[in-house]
């Protein structure tokens, strides 16, 4: 998106109330949006709700707050108001009224009307009928219902016209399903009406861009799985989903309370004590996660063990042919004028007759040029045995037909596949895999096919992904040669050799091929022959996929091996003309029909076009797919309409196929006038259980399903346990249906592990013990063997969910979707369920195409709906629901979605949705219980178990200063100047200072003696401008440079206090001017030097608009300073007076200013002066920013005290030069050298590819000793991991980078130093150290975290680690706060309220026992521990090494628990590459997660999942919001730390411009 736009979406944002946020100009803009959030959590106190994904913000004046919640549930205002009257009170109106409103309903769902306009009009009609509907009898509900006429459908005539009504999406009943639909209706019916209080999705509207969808294109094959048949179900539903979708809020409390364990209040809440429960024993609960325990009630199998059902026995008839090749050269030869196979053109008109002598001759020709003219004589292309791939069109069965027998009589084993359409197919680099297991090296295609494919410049076929190299061969006849007179194929009877492979993809997305034999073949198709009773001459029509399953088996062997005719209507047909096979069927006179439900939809839907179609002939409509539960509507629905066109009740047979198993069962053709089979009425919750129950209360929790007729004639059937050993299942149990014959598959081909579990499986008993020794192969369909054998269906393997124990079928939650309203929301029904593992358990997630034209609230209301519609139809929760922009999922070869594709998109964070809603609280129900806080166990009693554990007091100590011999003159002064002075007269020509440029240039240089005089000059100033008096404080207002040293130093010579600030960004003064005002009124500032620059700045009209610039104090600016010097400079009396105020803002957003005492600047200096061995002689270079803490300490102080020359470097020159700063130590072959994080993230990520650039330019950095990281924070180990192994190559030592810590109380606790052992690392347990304990683990131990030491000890410094609560030490390698006692220590806050309390507590504290001497301790605020290693120190001791965890004041109270806000961080950094910085914080109990994305905005969507997956995964705890910004907007201050309380409250004050906001509740 263009700046410009950007720019002017943001400003209309801002003038807009978006859903989430209050009205503009409130006082406290997210007052509303909290109050919305406090309503919802008082009514899940004790549990979690529905997460919202947030939908885009709506220009919604600022007087109707409550429409956001409206859009919701549709009509749940009016009903509230009293507007909204029954269905059954309906249907008492005046009919012309009822006529209005159906008008009104039309006129909404084609969008020519508002949502807020339809309210107003439908309740203006109905105000004056009010009265008397609320008094309607609701009996007449039922019949309202029936009367209700049913969406009229476009009556034109020509193929288009039906067609754009079809996929106009308004009147679109594909997936009609009267049974289930008013089963979702009743359902949802049970939710009283009430409006949704729950905060909207907030989006920008340029994020998403729907993919464009050509309106006029025709459903496609299938919505969710490759069995296209599985969706079919929409359509009964409206009326009940009315009344029962209506409020969701009532739907989610109700969810919330019957989850005890999923409370997200339960999660994020304190509590209080647990008597008589040990702490260790409270923390091992708060660890483990809870096994949901299995429901008491649940019901169980009561049956015997079932035996297994045989078929018919498999007739023996004289004249069947001994191979399938045999009855092929029968009719070629003595029928060779028959028709064989009609092929269609793209209109459905015949295009093409293959004859069977055309069939013989050409296969023959194929045969004889596949073996005997690909290679020389001497070394064929080809033999026998060999597999060859097959790649034709769907539209082409002539030249499939043709190659398919012509591979078979060359004895080579054909594998057909799918035309590969483009490079990187969806399961293309899987079909590759399977060709080259295969070992195919030939590929056999037609002239048009080959034309097709995808070429590279120079006109070769494209190498595929993941496919071998191949060579194609054009079967076309003018390619082929004719044998000779004398050559005949070797046709043998069949026998156990492979046939041909058929591929089948799993539920992984691996494709394996299905070996079948050729007795098997030949088998198969005898079996067929009997149940369907095929006889000679019959004509097929075929709508199904001709290369594979039952579409081959009935098209392409059947009939040869019964010489029927085939007429194969191709899908491209059907996309155009969907009534063209029951065409065919009427002018052919078929006696058999191949159809999917799909089919049947299609020609209900196009039937009124031609009313003249007779199927009277059919004796079989085989429905291929009618092992799918919700085929029976189709077929009822189909019955119904075409029984008046001659269909015959008897005729519908729905089969069972698999690809192992091949045709499973098939409804025998039934006798004209008998009783047609009964359905089985099962419940839901029964099956989910692996149980039949016959369902007798309620309906709506109900699945009726279809027989699929009879085991097939000589076969067997068993059904056993889907899991585990092959156990032989009870007669009231749902298992996998196992079948044994000759008829089905015989291996995977290359896959002989997995062959043995599936194809050669010994059903037990309950005892363990084999039932006889006939092998059975498993059908990967799951269902049961009901009365009179018949065998019922009622999903498959590849779409079982295994949730919480429980069994659910992704077919049936996408027919439940489809039966919630999806016309106005879902893009042709294509909706796609998969499971993905998170937390111990698989978590079912939905993902939709939403249609182009739908709106945000729409598609928000859908989405609403179906979580509540499958929580009470299959009481499950759905963990995430996704909407994407049309035609974007990947699809299967016939246009159905390719689920493992589409979860592996969504696992990778690459699905690219446009909506999105998480609801983690709803299935989230195995966390840990909520830690309890435990009874405090007395200091005393902590001391006594110490040393009876034989553990030592956590303390570690520095050397110690008084043992310190120093020969250095400087020790007899006690005050900065004084040795500045004494350096001016001693060494006046020796240069301190060097400030360099982005070029690497000097720009200014200061010696002992500039500086000096500077310094006079400036305290001169501040007498004669300033008028100021010793003790009144000033502020330096300098960017980092060697005028801030001098202004610091004048004000020391003139006795004034100085205070170093920041300067505002000229570009950004209304975000820092604020602080540096702040800092002057807080320090109560008598006078500001600055420059001229900054100085304009201040009183700029810019500057007016964020400060009261009028109220500055003494503004003076030294860039020209008279040559004037004090008569007398300003000698402190005593060293405890104030030398300097060091003002810094907390990363919790406090600030904070520190009184630095003249005695502690001398022992800061001298401490460091004595760890890093500084002398006069030494060069440093520092890259910090000079204005708090120790990068205030390095830049301007530790020079003049050591006398060394520190080389500055200003961090913001890096960003114009990334080479600087490592150029200009090579350059001066620096031995030591001080930076930031921000300084090392900036040359890491900025350099990580230009190492070879900083090898040519010379740059080694051999010459380092210490490259030392100035921070207050735990050390960041990876980044500093990172420097050292990018810079490897130019000669840094991984040896030379270590970090230091201060903190508030004491700017340098800990710095490497040049002497003493290296740092060192451990690693502890991350569940031990959120129960503030330290448990050290192995490396590559689960849920570790490394930690480094964070320098050593600075001399004269002693720190203990103590309990925050009883202020008591705690032993050795745990847990606590840490204390410091040094002479550098701050003397305490500086603050215009005088809190003496806070000062004695966090400055001047003592141990509440175990300290005899009293020592006064400083509060550090940070937790840590000390641990003791092997090491020696400096001292000849033993090392005692400090460990810092985090800030007490940034640690995250979640679940009992305390989290590091870093730990959680890390984590949500590395599941994306398009994150590029991450912060978190709490707020009202939720965890916030806050991503910076520097990828596309529409990867802004993927995150939500991720985010939301990672940090249960690793950290045991629900993400309340995600929201998704753009790089930079997580404030960082100099030191390179997140403002996690400045970020906090730009969320609250909706300051942050989102990309995207999810709300998980």
């Amino acid at each position: 998106m263009s700046p410009g736009v950007r720019s002017l979406t943001r400003l209309r944002r801002r003038c807009v109330l978006s859903p989430g946020a209050g009205p503009p100009g409130s006082h406290d803009p997210c007052s509303w949006r909290r109050r919305q959030r406090l309503r919802w959590r008082r009514s899940a106190a004790g549990a979690g709700s529905c997460s919202r994904g947030v939908g885009p913000r709506q220009s919604v004046p600022p007087s109707a707050p409550s429409f956001v919640f409206r859009s919701v549930a549709g009509r749940a205002g009016m009903a509230e108001r009293g507007l909204e009257p029954s269905p059954a009170a309906v249907a008492a109106l005046p009919p012309e009224v009822r006529a209005q409103l159906a008008e009104l309903e039309l006129e909404l769902s084609e969008g020519d009307i508002t949502q807020k306009g339809y309210e107003k009009k439908r309740s203006k009609l109905l105000s004056p009928y009010i009265p008397q509907t609320q008094e309607t009898d609701s009996s007449v509900q039922k019949e309202h219902r029936n009367q209700t006429p049913a969406p009229s459908a476009a009556t034109t005539s020509a193929p288009s016209k039906y067609h754009r009504s079809r996929s106009g999406g308004a009147r679109d009943e594909r997936y009609r399903s009267d049974i289930h639909t008013e089963a979702v209706q009743a359902a949802l019916a049970k939710h009283k009406e009430q409006k949704m209080a729950l905060p909207m999705p907030t989006k920008r509207r340029s994020t998403f861009v729907q993919s464009p969808a050509d309106a006029c294109t025709p459903p496609d094959t299938s919505s969710a799985s490759e069995d296209e048949g599985s969706l079919r179900r929409q359509a009964a539903l409206s009326a009940a989903l009315q009344q029962s979708l209506q409020n969701a809020e009532s739907w989610i409390n109700r969810s919330i309370q019957g989850s005890s364990t999923s409370s997200s209040a339960s999660s994020t809440l304190s509590h209080g004590e647990v008597k008589g429960t040990s702490g260790s024993l409270a923390d091992v609960f708060a660890n483990t996660r809870i096994v949901p325990q299995p429901d008491p009630n649940q019901p169980k199998p009561e049956g015997r063990q079932m035996t297994p059902v045989k078929g018919e026995p498999l007739g023996v008839i004289c004249n069947w042919p001994p191979a399938l090749e045999s009855a092929l050269q029968r009719w070629g030869t003595t029928q060779a004028k028959c028709p064989c196979l009609t092929a269609l053109d793209v209109t459905g008109k015949p295009v093409y007759t293959l004859t069977y002598g055309k069939l013989w001759s050409r296969s023959l020709k194929l045969a004889y040029t596949l073996l005997n003219k690909l290679g020389t004589k001497n070394e064929p292309v080809l033999k026998p045995g060999d597999r060859v791939a097959l790649v034709y069109p769907n539209n082409d069965p002539v030249m499939f037909m043709v190659a398919f027998y012509g591979c078979l009589l060359a004895e080579v084993i054909p594998v057909p596949i799918e035309v590969p359409l483009t490079r990187k197919d969806a399961g293309g680099q899987q079909i590759g895999f399977l060709l080259g297991s295969c070992g195919i090296a030939l590929a056999l295609t037609s002239e048009v096919c080959l034309k097709g494919l995808p070429k590279t410049q120079n006109g070769e076929i494209v190498q595929f992904k993941g496919w071998p190299r191949l060579k194609w061969v054009v079967t076309d006849s003018k390619y082929l040669s004719k044998p000779p007179k004398d050559w005949q194929p070797l046709i043998s009877p069949a026998s156990t050799e492979p046939a041909y492979i058929e591929y089948k993809t799993s539920k992984e997305g691996s494709v394996m091929g299905v070996t079948v034999s050729r007795l098997a073949m030949l088998s198969h198709c005898q079996a067929l022959s009997q149940a369907c009773n095929y006889s000679e001459g019959e004509t097929v029509v075929n709508v199904l996929d001709f290369k594979k399953d039952a579409g081959l088996w009935h098209g392409m062997f059947a009939n040869v091996m019964n010489k029927m005719h085939t007429i194969s209507v191709p899908y491209s047909v059907m996309k155009t003309c969907p009534l063209s096979w029951v065409q065919r069927v009427h002018a052919h006179k078929a006696k058999v029909a191949l159809v999917k439900c799909r089919d049947l939809h299609w020609a209900m839907m196009a039937h009124r076009d031609q009313r003249d179609v007779s199927l009277s002939s059919l004796r079989m409509l085989i429905v291929t797919d009618g092992a799918n539960p919700w085929s029976v509507s189709s077929c009822d629905a189909f019955l119904s309409l075409f029984q008046s066109h001659g269909l015959k009740p008897e005729a519908i047979c729905p089969c069972a196929t698999s690809a192992e198993a091949m045709t499973v069962a098939i409804r025998r053709p039934g006798v004209p006038g008998a009783p047609l089979p009964g359905r089985a009425i099962l419940s839901m919750n029964g099956l989910s259980y692996g149980v039949i129950r016959v369902n007798t209360e309620d309906k709506n929790s109900a699945l009726t399903v279809q027989d699929v007729g009879h085991v097939m004639p000589g076969g067997m059937m068993c059904i056993v346990k889907p899991d585990g050993p092959p156990q032989l299942c009870k007669t009231d149990e749902i298992g996998e249906i196992c079948v044994s014959s000759r008829t089905g598959g015989m291996m995977y081909f290359g896959l002989a592990g997995v062959t043995k579990n599936t194809f050669e499986v010994i059903p037990v008993n309950s005892a363990g013990s084999p039932v006889g020794d006939v092998p059975f192969i498993r059908s990967g369909l799951l269902g049961f063997v009901g009365p009179g054998s018949l065998v019922f269906v009622v999903g498959k393997m590849d779409g079982l969910l295994m949730v919480s124990g429980r069994r659910h079928n992704a077919d049936d939650i996408v027919a439940t979707g489809l039966a919630v309203e999806s016309i106005k929301t879902v893009y042709r029904g294509r909706i796609a369920v998969f499971s993905v593992s998170v937390f111990y358990d698989e978590r079912i997630v939905v993902v939709a195409e939403q249609r182009p034209d739908a709106s945000e609230e729409d598609s928000f209301q859908w989405m609403s709906r179906v979580l509540q519609a499958i929580d009470s139809i299959h009481q499950v929760g759905v963990y995430c629901l996704a909407l994407v922009p049309a035609n974007t999922l990947p699809k299967t070869p016939l246009g159905g979605i390719h689920i493992s594709q589409t979860k592996q998109l969504f696992l990778e964070g690459s699905l690219h949705p446009c909506n999105i809603l998480m609801c983690p609280h709803t299935c989230v129900t195995n966390l840990p219980k909520p830690r309890q806080k435990q009874p405090g166990v007395g200091p005393a009693s902590v001391m006594v178990g110490n040393l009876v554990a034989g553990k030592r007091i956590a303390q570690a100590a520095g050397r110690d200063l008084g043992q310190i011999e120093e020969n250095d003159l400087v020790r007899k002064h006690q005050f900065l100047a004084e040795i500045l002075q004494w350096r001016a007269q001693a060494t006046p020509d020796h240069v301190l200072f060097m400030l360099l440029n982005a070029k690497g240039t000097t720009v200014c240089t200061a010696s002992c003696l500039q500086l000096h005089k500077r310094a006079e000059r400036i305290a001169a100033v501040l007498g004669d401008k300033g008028h100021l008096n010793a003790g009144e404080n000033v502020v330096l207002l300098y960017p980092p440079g060697i005028e801030l040293i001098a202004a610091f130093y004048g004000c020391l010579y003139a006795g004034c206090i100085p205070v170093t600030v920041r300067p505002p960004h000229a570009q950004n003064l209304t975000a820092t001017l604020p602080t540096v005002r702040m800092i002057v009124d807080v320090s109560k500032a008598a006078c500001i030097l600055t420059t001229q620059t900054l100085m304009r700045l201040l009183r700029s009209r810019e500057a007016a608009a964020a400060v009261d610039v009028k109220t500055w104090p003494t503004i003076i600016d030294t860039d020209d300073l008279p040559r004037k010097r004090l008569p007398q400079l300003y000698k402190p009396p005593t060293p405890e007076m104030l030398a300097y105020l060091d003002f810094s803002v907390s990363t919790t957003g406090m600030l904070t200013g520190v009184k630095m005492s003249h005695s502690a600047v001398n022992a800061l200096c001298r401490a460091i002066k004595l760890q890093c061995e500084l002398y006069s002689s030494r060069q440093i270079a520092i890259c910090l920013d000079p204005y708090c803490g120790l990068g205030f300490a390095l830049w301007c102080l530790c020079s003049v005290y050591s006398g060394h020359q520190s080389i500055l470097i200003p961090p913001m020159e890096l960003e114009n030069n990334l080479f600087l700063w490592l150029s200009t130590v090579n350059q001066y072959k620096i031995r030591d050298t001080f930076c930031s994080y921000s300084v090392m993230e900036l040359c890491t990520k900025g350099l990580g590819n230009q190492v070879e650039v900083l090898k040519t330019r010379g740059i080694n950095l051999s010459c380092i000793r210490t490259c030392v990281v100035v921070a207050e924070e735990r050390p960041r180990i990876a980044l500093q991991q990172s420097f050292s192994k990018l810079f490897k190559d130019i000669g840094l030592s991984p040896r030379a980078v270590s970090t230091t810590f201060g903190s508030r109380v004491n700017v340098a606790i800990c710095l490497q130093g040049t002497s003493g052992p290296d740092p060192t690392t451990v690693y502890v347990d991350l569940k031990s150290l959120r129960h503030d304990r330290v448990r050290l683990v192995e490396r590559g131990a689960p849920q570790s975290l490394l930690l480094s030491e964070s320098g050593k000890i600075l001399p004269g410094v002693k720190v203990v680690i103590v309990n925050p609560e009883t202020k008591g030490p705690v032993g050795d390698s745990h847990l606590g706060e840490i204390w410091v006692n040094s002479p550098h220590t701050a003397s305490g806050y500086y603050t215009i309220y005088d809190s003496e309390t806070l000062q004695a507590d966090h400055f001047n504290t003592r141990l509440s026992f175990g300290d005899a001497a009293q020592t006064l301790w400083a509060r550090t605020g940070y937790l840590g521990f000390v641990r003791r290693t092997e090491l020696t120190a400096a001292t000849g001791e033993r090392h005692d090494a400090l460990y810092v965890v985090g800030a007490l004041d940034e640690t995250l109270e979640l679940r009992g628990l305390r989290y590091h806000p870093i730990d959680i961080e890390t984590s949500v950094s590395r599941i994306h590459r398009s994150i590029a910085e991450c912060a978190v914080f709490t707020w009202t109990n939720l965890l916030v997660v806050v991503v910076e994305l520097c990828g596309s905005e529409q990867e802004a969507l993927d995150l939500v999942p991720l985010v939301t997956n990672v940090v249960l995964e690793e950290h045991y705890l629900i993400v309340g919001v995600v929201v998704v910004v753009d790089p930079g907007v997580i404030p960082i201050n100099s030191r390179g730390e997140k403002q996690r309380m400045h970020l906090r409250d730009s969320f609250l004050a909706d300051q942050l411009d989102p990309i995207y906001v999810a709300y998980n509740m």
